[in-house]
């Protein structure tokens, strides 16, 4: 029963950093079209285009990401803002966000 309980430990394991790598890749994919927004200003159409096509269906699904049309948006209106994805995911852009929106209501 041990020897069931660790494989199953260990696979579930493999399972999650396989998620994150997946995740990762989801990432870099936003940081191309940002640049590519800056570049030519057809970032948020890059990532549409990446994200309904079949490679980009799987990566989403394989990070966790149900690839339907909400997340399709999301990731344009992502785009759109034009913040990286690192300053995004930073505390210092969390807590700036949070005293916007504080200071808005």
């Amino acid at each position: 029963m041990r020897d069931f309980v660790d494989g199953t430990a260990f696979n579930n394991e493999q399972g999650n950093r396989a998620r994150k790598l997946f995740a990762a890749v989801v990432l870099a994919a936003l940081d191309d079209a940002i640049a590519d927004d800056k570049k030519y200003g057809n970032g948020p159409e890059q990532i549409a285009r990446w994200a309904r096509s079949r490679d980009g269906r799987e990566v989403l699904s394989c990070a966790g990401i149900d690839p339907n049309e909400r997340v399709v948006s999301g990731l344009m209106d992502f785009v759109g803002r034009g913040v990286r994805t690192s300053v995004a995911l930073s505390r210092e852009e969390s807590e700036r966000r949070n005293a916007a929106q504080a200071e808005a209501a």
